[in-house]
């Protein structure tokens, strides 16, 4: 049975949601996280402070100066190395127990199943729509859970989708949008990715300690944040009729009966 560092993990076994199992839970639970930016950041940091037992970094791009104003897992002296490199560094220091597996490859449709199958949850931290619908479309299809978000300007979304309970993103939309702008071209505030994906953190913790009947984890959920307005809604998301999470709910009936 896995030994459990007490004390470095107190104020979370304290939490009765958690508790001693729950913390058991954590420390050997597999999260691979992918993206290590402005979303990433704050998601490592806390999925690593909270004992996550197995971390996967992934990201093929490298430490830029205009990340710095957001993505708090790199510095200055950090220019031009890999984000997964400078990512572990810092994560390292933090909680030594924990164990990271590194990699720069662009995940496909292809490579998909051999980089990320042995994770129990997927955390999407990217910035392109390509990349969160191929990670939609390869938990849905793989029946694992995933914390999905996206910010821009002053405002992000995070949705948290049980493949075989709720719905997933192409039922919000059926097929990637080809004409939203970028951060890089209307820009983003760093404490809204921190919000966002520390929403996301929060979803997978509640999940991997137990608590799937809440509102942030496995309900169908959208919870959309207006920073310039100071307001966080939860939306109700329904299931699409032909979706291809909704064939993967008929899969899940079936085998049921």
């Amino acid at each position: 049975m896995i030994t459990i560092d007490t004390t470095r993990y107190e104020r979370n076994i304290l939490i009765p949601e958690i508790g001693l199992e729950g913390q058991r839970a954590l420390n050997q639970a597999k999260v691979a996280v992918v993206g290590l930016g402005g979303l990433g950041s704050p998601v490592t940091f806390y999925l690593t402070a909270g004992g996550i037992g197995t971390i996967g970094l992934f990201d093929y791009d490298v430490v830029e100066l205009s990340n710095l104003q957001r993505q708090i897992l790199h510095n200055s002296d950090r220019l031009g190395v890999g984000k997964t490199e400078s990512a572990a560094a810092t994560l390292l220091a933090l909680n030594p127990d924990t164990s990271f597996r590194l990699s720069n490859e662009r995940i496909t449709a292809d490579n998909a199943p051999g980089l990320l199958d042995d994770y129990d949850v997927i955390v999407e931290a990217t910035d392109n729509f390509r990349a969160k619908y191929l990670l939609n479309d390869y938990c849905v299809e793989r029946r694992k859970p995933l914390a999905t978000a996206g910010i821009l300007g002053l405002s992000g979304q995070m949705m948290f989708i049980v493949p075989g309970s709720t719905p997933c993103l192409r039922c919000l939309v059926p097929e990637p949008p080809l004409d939203v702008p970028s951060t890089s071209q209307l820009g983003v505030l760093g404490a809204v990715p921190g919000l966002l994906g520390s929403l996301e953190t929060l979803a997978v913790i509640r999940w991997l300690v137990g608590m799937r009947d809440d509102p942030l984890a496995g309900r169908g959920r959208l919870h959309s944040f207006d920073g310039s307005a100071m307001r966080l809604r939860t939306l109700n998301v329904e299931r699409r009729v032909g979706c291809l999470c909704d064939a993967a709910v008929q899969k899940v009936k079936e085998g049921a009966q």
